[in-house]
């Protein structure tokens, strides 16, 4: 058992570096040497500033002191039994914001030597995203619109173009964010609201809606704009997760014109035969990524180190919209 520093949130509004206990790496286990963590900035947001409400699963999931994180690029210092990494291997793994962590062995995806620690880090987010492409059916010649273009759109955009979407349009209201989205494979961009929207998406998709919706917000005001904009028969697909799901509303969309609804969780993957092990969706994205199909470079705005973590909590909670990717350094 070793000390080691960790990021903790021990009442809503703070975030804390503190020491913690470490175990030694058990049979299948490894210890990692952070080098870079990446912050969920929707998820760790609404944990940080306690924006959820009572009864939800967030109130399940969010108990204080909370230790925030799940996207770890690290180097292996100490193996266990059978674990098949060696010291010295650099891996990505889901893991919470600290200098060492202990993980599963067979939870870990070695990096390719020619990614860096600033694109493997996204491999988290990039899964979540996955979820929503599989839930929304998007396939070869979809016509796709993303809600939002922060990390988890930024992540759904890839996706799209990766399946050969026909169509993909982004709608958000900051300028650079749209810019990236077109390096992602964005085929059109709009920088409005999506209430605002409506005359400009009906050029960019030619006169026929999409058949796919993603919103990747996490904003409940969102949901009828999507649904508005969904083609007859569409899919709306939640990729955003609100704090307080109850403030979504519907319209009559859903059952006028067909329109669904679905819900795209992390957890979605579970006992799924194929992609059960989060392993082989992050070796896609590091494949697509070394082919040029999924492009990853840029995507980092803003780097601190972990002392600095509750000026990095408020920046994302006061000035979202001006950030994307958020990275505490550890090294």
């Amino acid at each position: 058992m070793t000390v080691d520093n960790a990021i903790v949130f021990p009442a809503p509004g703070v975030a804390e570096l503190r020491q913690v206990q470490l175990p030694d790496a058990g049979p299948g286990e490894v210890r990692l040497r952070t080098r870079l963590s990446l912050m969920s900035t929707g998820t760790e947001g609404i944990a940080f500033a306690r924006r959820f409400g009572a009864g939800t699963h967030w109130a399940q999931y969010v108990e204080y002191p909370f230790r925030p994180g799940y996207s770890v690029v690290g180097v292996v210092d100490q193996t266990g039994h059978e674990s098949g990494l060696s010291v010295g291997d650099r891996v990505v793994a889901r893991a919470p914001h600290a200098s060492r962590v202990v993980v599963r062995a067979d939870r870990c995806t070695p990096v390719p030597a020619g990614l860096a620690d600033e694109q493997a880090v996204w491999f988290a987010l990039a899964k979540i995203a996955f979820v929503g492409i599989r839930v929304g059916e998007v396939r070869p010649g979809s016509r796709v619109l993303v809600v939002g273009a922060g990390p988890i759109g930024q992540m759904a955009t890839r996706w799209a173009a990766a399946a050969a979407a026909a169509r993909i349009v982004v709608v958000d209201s900051v300028a650079a964010r749209l810019d990236l989205a077109m390096a992602g494979g964005a085929t059109a961009t709009i920088g409005s609201p999506i209430d605002d929207a409506q005359d400009e998406l009906a050029a960019a998709f030619g006169g026929q809606p999409p058949e796919v919706v993603l919103d990747s917000t996490g904003n409940a005001a969102v949901l009828p704009g999507a649904l508005r904009a969904a083609a007859d028969h569409g899919r709306v697909v939640l990729l955003g997760d609100a704090g307080t799901p109850s403030d979504q509303r519907l319209t009559s969309d859903v059952m006028v014109r067909g329109v669904s609804i679905m819900g795209a969780h992390d957890s979605y993957t579970i006992g799924d035969q194929r992609w059960d092990n989060d392993r082989e969706i992050v070796r896609l994205v590091f494949r697509l990524a070394a082919a040029g199909r999924f492009p990853l470079t840029g995507m980092v705005g803003d780097r601190f180190g972990p002392k600095d973590c509750q000026r990095a909590y408020e920046l994302a909670a006061t000035q979202r919209h001006r950030t994307m990717g958020i990275v505490f350094d550890w090294d």
